[in-house]
């Protein structure tokens, strides 16, 4: 997910599109949070780690 939203944020950026990058920024957050819980070992949506 923090891929996705790092591709969608440049390619809002680069392309002038202002709810891709809206968008990027929302699923970057997201996988950010999934990140910090999966890496401090607690299981969230039945999976340990997000990578």
């Amino acid at each position: 997910m923090i891929i996705l939203g790092i591709i969608l944020l440049i390619v809002g950026f680069i392309f002038g599109i202002p709810i891709l990058w809206t968008i990027g920024i929302v699923v970057l957050v997201i996988g950010l949070a999934l990140l910090l819980l999966g890496s401090t070992g607690r299981a969230v949506g039945g999976r340990r780690h997000y990578y």
